[in-house]
């Protein structure tokens, strides 16, 4: 993962939140602040919510936009929002770990592959939900290349 894509910047610790949508505008937030998207992006993400939950499993959602949302998308990013006390994403499905993405192209495919790996681990999970520094969080992502 280029460094570009995730920076400390684009790393929120400790975030109450409390709800989904809260949540994913919060998501929304950091990357239009960030300069990857619009701020229609915001709207996108929420629409593709609702079509789909993008629960992943393992405390881990990844809400991004819809497929018309990428030409809200400036450049390829990613932020990366410890919930400690999680947040309901309907059904149970509690996130305490929630990666926002923006993706160029298909460079979010890569993104993507890489929070897979690291995540498939539920240790890695673990670990994400208790880092105390954004340079903690960094630091994981950077042992995957």
């Amino acid at each position: 993962m280029t460094t570009t894509v995730l920076t400390r910047e684009n790393i929120l610790l400790n975030a109450k939140v409390n709800t989904k949508e809260e949540a994913i505008k919060l998501a929304g937030k950091i990357l239009v602040n960030n300069r990857y998207v619009e701020e229609t992006y915001i709207e996108r993400m929420l629409e593709r919510e609702e079509l789909t939950s993008t629960y992943m499993g393992n405390y881990i959602a990844i809400p991004h936009g819809t497929e018309e949302a990428k030409k809200d998308v400036r450049q390829s990013g990613i932020c990366v929002i410890q919930i400690p006390d999680g947040v309901d994403f309907g059904n149970g499905n509690i996130v305490k770990v929630m990666f926002g993405i923006a993706g160029k192209d298909n460079e979010h495919l890569d993104i993507l592959s890489n929070i897979a790996i690291v995540c498939s681990e539920e240790e890695n999970v673990h670990r994400i939900i208790e880092c105390k520094t954004e340079e903690d969080i960094l630091s994981m992502f950077s042992e995957v290349n």
